[in-house]
């Protein structure tokens, strides 16, 4: 029985260690809207029953998209008083009241059209969108098996060079893995498309022609092999 080479370096098993890396440019899964839905009176009741109204339209005008409308989440919610500048009396000049709310899509196609309407209604601001990918994209995993070939690949290179082959995989590790600095993804790009506070219309907007911006998803591994010992 043969005994298997040792998982270090031998003068008789020399150890290669490389790193493969793998950078694709694929297209965006989902586009990210924020959304403030905005109110102001000079009654907190009145400027909360506001701002309920103008919320609702947003949610319900999202929920109307169905399975294109990938996540709706409401974030901060607040009621803030405006003092009076003048006077020593605390006196509230008037009530602003201000709604967060994110909406992810993955229908590009309903994407313009949704990002008009909501820019149409009173009092509300859209921005975006931020493309992006899903946590499962398959472009993940793809990216991953292109770096752990390409780990692969230049090991042989290093083994042939020598004269010698590979015989062993002794460990295979994400970047960070081993107390590595952690890879550095590209900082998101600004968005693409964004519109302002909407207000009344007498006519439905034409729907914004959105152009997807294309994502890059990089991936890094280190490897280590045994070879045979080389010719030198």
């Amino acid at each position: 029985m043969t005994d298997s080479p040792p998982s270090y370096g031998t003068p008789e098993h020399p150890r290669v260690a490389v790193r493969g890396e793998a950078r694709l440019q694929v297209d965006p899964e989902t586009a990210r809207l924020t959304i403030t839905v905005t109110a102001r009176g000079k009654d907190r009741r009145n400027t909360l029953e506001d701002l309920t109204h103008r919320n609702n339209q947003v949610l319900e005008l999202a929920r109307s998209y169905g399975q294109a409308m990938e996540k709706l989440e409401t974030g901060a919610f607040s009621i803030t008083p405006e003092p009076t500048q003048k006077g020593r009396n605390e006196q509230i000049h008037a009530y602003h009241g201000r709604v967060h709310i994110t909406a992810v899509l993955n229908d590009f196609t309903a994407l313009g059209e949704f990002t008009t309407k909501i820019a149409d209604l009173d009092m509300t601001r859209v921005n975006g969108p931020w493309w992006g990918l899903s946590p499962d994209s398959p472009a993940h995993a793809t990216a991953r098996r292109q770096a752990v070939h390409e780990a692969v690949q230049r090991a042989r290179e290093y083994a042939d060079a020598l004269g010698a082959h590979l015989t062993a995989l002794v460990e295979l590790a994400d970047l960070g893995a081993e107390n590595a600095a952690p890879a550095v993804l590209p900082s998101p790009a600004a968005p693409r498309g964004r519109a302002g506070y909407g207000g009344a219309a007498s006519e439905a907007a034409p729907a914004l022609d959105l152009e997807p911006q294309r994502q890059t998803v990089y991936a890094q591994v280190n490897a280590r092999f045994i070879m045979s010992p080389p010719k030198l």
